[in-house]
C-alpha cells in the first residue's frame, strides 16, 4: 500500500513536459528487466552492436521529449551508480549513452565504491524542479513495478542531497573509463 504522502506517478512525457528548471535523474541497479529493452539487449548480447539512431522506433520517443525539454531551457541530467567491473546490462547503457547525451541530457557515472558514504534512497528516482520526486520500483529481476510521486519536502530533500553528492563525484560520460 502506498503511503499517504505518495500517489501513483504519471508517464515521463507529463513529468518532463511540467519540468521548468531541472530533471535529474539517478540509477542505482546494475540490471534492469524492463519489457522494452529486451530484444535489444538480447541483440546486443550477441552482436556487440547497440542501435544508437535517434530517429529509430526504440529511441524516438525518448530522444523528443528530451530535446523538447531542453529547448525550454530545463537541464536534463542522469547520473548512474554502477558496479566496476560493469555487469553486461551497464555495458549495454553505456553503449547507448551518446544517443542520451546527443538529445541533451548531461550524464554521469559514479563507481558504486565511490558512493558508500552517500545517504541514498531506496530506489532510482526523478526529481523535477527539486518540488516532486518520481521513484522508479523494480522487481527482484528488473522488470518494472510502477513509480510512486511524492512532494514530502523530507523525501524531495534526501533525494536531491544525494544527486547532489552523487554528481559532485562522478565523472561525466566523456571522461568515464570504467575498469
Amino acid at each position: 500500500m502506498p503511503r499517504s504522502d505518495t500517489t501513483e506517478a504519471p508517464g515521463f512525457d507529463v513529468l518532463l513536459d511540467n519540468a521548468r528548471r531541472t530533471a535529474v535523474h539517478l540509477e542505482m541497479r546494475d540490471a534492469y528487466g524492463v519489457a522494452h529493452e529486451s530484444a535489444g539487449f538480447a541483440d546486443w548480447l550477441e552482436t556487440g552492436t547497440r542501435n544508437t539512431d535517434p530517429a529509430s522506433e526504440y529511441w524516438r520517443f525518448w530522444v523528443d521529449l528530451v530535446q523538447r525539454t531542453v529547448a525550454r531551457g530545463v537541464m536534463v541530467r542522469r547520473a548512474r551508480i554502477v558496479s566496476e567491473p560493469l555487469s553486461d546490462y551497464a555495458r549495454y547503457s553505456l553503449a547507448g549513452a551518446p544517443v542520451n547525451v546527443a538529445a541533451g541530457e548531461e550524464l554521469r557515472y559514479l563507481p558504486r565504491r565511490r558512493a558508500s558514504d552517500i545517504a541514498l534512497p531506496g530506489n532510482d528516482f526523478w526529481l523535477i524542479d527539486d518540488k516532486v520526486v518520481r521513484f522508479n520500483h523494480f522487481t527482484g529481476n528488473g522488470a518494472s513495478a510502477g513509480g510512486e510521486l511524492t512532494e514530502n519536502p523530507a523525501v524531495v530533500a534526501l533525494c536531491a542531497g544525494a544527486f547532489a553528492q552523487v554528481w559532485a563525484r562522478a565523472v561525466p560520460y566523456e571522461d568515464y573509463k570504467p575498469t
